[in-house]
């Protein structure tokens, strides 16, 4: 099963560049993808420890790689939230004027590329996967993007590929800090070592340092981020759901599958700095965020910001906040991938998304402003979104951490900043949805025409998402909770 998911979107991208039509063969992929990993969550056992449906191909026996295949039940959300925003992405594509079909190959292999290091217990198969997909993130920026899109796509390409290299530098030095008799690729034998205490706190401290640095660049932790708001703002809307979406999870995943779990003493090192850069992700982004004047760079600022709230999840580390964590990655990927859908279609009507050439759009678009509304509402952690149960447990186990400062708990402090951050969101939030939906509406913009019926379908797919998780977050937690029952407490000193 868990090789059909990994292939099925790379086979499709294949078939797409060899002839078969391009949208309705991304379409058939994409829906076939998103249905195994439904199937998958379904024959999933949550009272099974470990990984299941284990799948190992040898590659080169001498050095001990294979490539592994296995999922448990971070992985398993991971791998439904990329279907899920992949089909949503597809379904959401405008017609294409120039190389349609390089078009959705290069949107399946970036989902593909995610898939596949989600799914991966492999660590060179793991980077490897994401390797693949920064090439189709530079086309589709370069090729179909807008504004600066060529600067924009040399910049995401450099910074991405920087935090990449120092990602490999950690990740090497990971596998040359285990002692040479055990040394391996495959996750399960290395967390097995770290358990033993195969490897020291000094050498902890130091992998842990880049692989923060790396995996905190592909995620756009300040100050690594300043690539991500002009690339989002670039890039065609399908493009950004699913990078913003989707792509940007692999460095979270890759803390919560690498970092935390093999490196704890590294981890207890550097939370401190941890928790004032993402102070600096939610304080300091989200004014910037602010001042925004246009919707494309308001969103992908939003996007930076909400990252901090999840970093906070993981510098807790305690079980309700890591399982907040995990939450809010596939929340914020179904919100923001709504999100930025809604915005490409509404630059692809009007021509702009500045907020003083909108207004009143609500008038001629009611379905877009129901459905933005509800995408800003769970942006912003509204009660009965999946944001919402998220935050929530972020901000609760964030608070018990006993990490004592002259009386006042440190992770006190960062949660009473980070709350400030829910109202920075807020008021930008609302502010975008009363110039784009309400007021007077130009006239101009009479003629604009809603959001046809076929595109109600993937809009009404993500809110139903949402929804669900934030009405019932057992949904998800049943199966988060084994994964994370053996990581609590790693701040505590």
């Amino acid at each position: 099963m868990l090789l059909f998911i990994v292939f099925a979107p790379l086979i499709t991208a294949f078939l797409i560049l060899t002839g078969a039509p391009a949208r309705v063969t991304a379409l058939l992929g994409a829906a076939a993808t998103t249905a195994a990993t439904v199937a998958a969550l379904y024959l999933y056992d949550p009272a099974r420890t470990g990984f299941q449906f284990v799948q190992s191909f040898p590659v080169s026996p001498s050095w001990r790689l294979q490539f592994l295949l296995g999922a448990d039940g971070l992985s398993l959300i991971m791998l439904f939230l990329a279907a899920l925003v992949l089909l949503c992405a597809v379904w959401f594509t405008p017609p294409i004027e120039k190389s349609e079909r390089l078009f959705y190959a290069s949107l399946l292999f970036l989902a593909g590329g995610a898939i596949g290091a989600f799914a991966s217990l492999d660590l060179f198969f793991f980077y490897a996967f994401h390797e693949l997909a920064l090439i189709p993130t530079f086309l589709l920026i370069g090729i179909w993007g807008s504004g600066n899109r060529f600067g924009a796509a040399w910049k995401v390409t450099i910074y991405l590929a920087v935090g990449s290299f120092v990602l490999l530098l950690g990740l090497i030095l990971l596998y040359r800090s285990v002692p040479p008799d055990l040394r391996s690729f495959d996750l399960r034998a290395l967390q097995a070592v770290a358990a033993n205490g195969g490897i020291s706190a000094g050498a902890q401290n130091q992998i842990f340092l880049l692989l923060l640095i790396g995996f905190g660049a592909l995620i756009s932790l300040f100050p690594f981020h300043t690539w991500a708001p002009e690339a989002y703002a670039s890039a065609p809307g399908p493009a950004a759901m699913l990078h913003a979406g989707v792509l940007k999870k692999f460095g979270l995943y890759g803390l919560l599958r690498v970092a935390l779990p093999l490196l704890p003493e590294g981890a207890r090192h550097w939370n401190t700095l941890l928790i004032v850069l993402l102070l600096g992700n939610i304080i300091y982004v989200g004014l910037v965020t602010l001042a925004q004047k246009r919707l494309d760079w308001m969103l992908g600022y939003s996007s930076v910001m909400h990252m901090g709230y999840i970093f906070l999840g993981i510098a807790s580390a305690n079980l309700i906040a890591l399982n907040g964590a995990a939450t809010l990655m596939f929340a914020h990927g179904i919100s923001v991938a709504l999100l930025f859908g809604l915005a490409g279609e509404i630059r692809r009507r009007t021509g702009t998304l500045v907020f003083s050439d909108l207004g009143g759009l609500g008038k001629v678009m009611p379905f877009a402003g129901l459905a933005f509304g509800l995408a800003t509402f769970a942006a912003i952690g509204l009660p009965a979104f999946a944001n919402f149960a998220a935050e929530v447990m972020i901000f609760f186990g964030a608070f018990r951490v006993g990490v004592s400062w002259n009386g006042f708990d440190l992770f006190q402090v960062a949660t009473v900043l980070a709350l400030w951050g829910v109202v920075i969101s807020t008021v930008y939030s609302l502010r975008a949805y009363r110039a784009i939906f309400m007021g007077v509406m130009p006239d101009r913009w009479n003629n604009l025409s809603d959001l046809s019926r076929s595109l109600r379908a993937p809009v009404i797919l993500l809110i139903a998402a949402t929804l669900i998780v934030g009405c019932y977050p057992n949904s998800i937690l049943r199966i988060l909770r084994p994964v994370f029952s053996s990581q609590a407490a790693i701040p505590n000193r």
